[in-house]
């Protein structure tokens, strides 16, 4: 998580496609593809020119022959669509081996955010809830066990994210899981978040009502509650025992955190 991180703060995010902007992948094709976003990051010295590509052509070779045609949908450096790449890696108490958030997809004003929790212990609950009106403004929405081991296999969770935006929520509540995210999603929706619920992560012993605070420039996550309470509740946290079999349960028993890749253990 950390070379991601690393790279995307040294890396200026200078294409920008729905559900992020208005342009669209065919915008993209007829303004120079991905060579020529290729082109503008290796003459920024983002790329490594001499590795070879499964065209059997160099990356330098494929960004020397190839075009911009249209300098708003692939910007140049001077004049990128964000200031840095489009995720970032945030940590805290309530992460302490990270988590992730499209930094390019969220509203200016969700950058920092602070709001009480509404804590749900699966997808299907959340989307419940929503659909309900029982999300308000400024809450953080937070569901858990969804990871690798509690999902098992780590679930998508656009669902509950289009739901949220749709109902015109986007620019007021974050959403954190231990769940993952594809590239639809949008809004303060922060994933991966590492250890998991399901590995005993403080994402487990989260409270609704308990307030959160986000602070996506300063790469910080926090569960704003004493660190005494935090032992507190960690020692009443009992295991998570979900009804798995065969290879599900194989799976769930093996797995490693998000933070690592999710990869089995044995």
């Amino acid at each position: 998580m950390d070379d991601f991180d690393r790279i995307a703060h040294q890396t200026k995010q200078i294409c920008k496609l729905a559900p992020a902007s208005d342009y669209f992948i065919e915008d993209l094709y007829f303004a120079g593809g991905v060579s020529g976003v290729i082109k503008v990051l290796n003459e920024n010295g983002c790329i490594h020119s001499a590795a070879k590509t499964v065209a059997l052509k160099s990356q330098g070779e494929i960004a020397k022959e190839a075009r911009v045609a249209d300098s708003d949908i692939i910007r140049s450096f001077d004049n990128p669509w964000y200031p840095t790449g489009g995720i970032a890696v945030l940590k805290g108490n309530l992460a302490p081996e990270g988590c992730v958030v499209k930094e390019g997809m969220v509203a200016p004003e969700m950058l920092k955010h602070r709001g009480p929790a509404k804590v749900f212990e699966s997808e299907e609950e959340a989307v419940e809830a929503i659909r309900g009106g029982k999300i308000e403004k400024a809450d953080v929405v937070v569901i858990r066990y969804e990871g690798p081991k509690g999902g098992p296999g780590m679930r998508e969770m656009l669902t509950p994210t289009s739901m949220i935006t749709g109902m015109g929520l986007g620019s007021e509540v974050a959403l954190i899981t231990d769940g993952r995210f594809s590239g639809a999603t949008r809004g303060a929706s922060i994933g991966h978040v590492s250890p998991e619920a399901a590995a005993g992560g403080n994402i487990a012993i989260v409270e609704d009502g308990d307030q959160i605070e986000i602070d996506i420039p300063n790469r910080k996550i926090s569960l704003l509650v004493s660190d005494e309470e935090i032992i507190r509740r960690r020692a009443k946290l009992k295991p998570h025992k979900p009804e798995l079999k065969g290879y599900l349960q194989k799976y769930a028993a093996n797995v490693s955190s998000a933070a690592r890749g999710a990869i089995e253990l044995i």
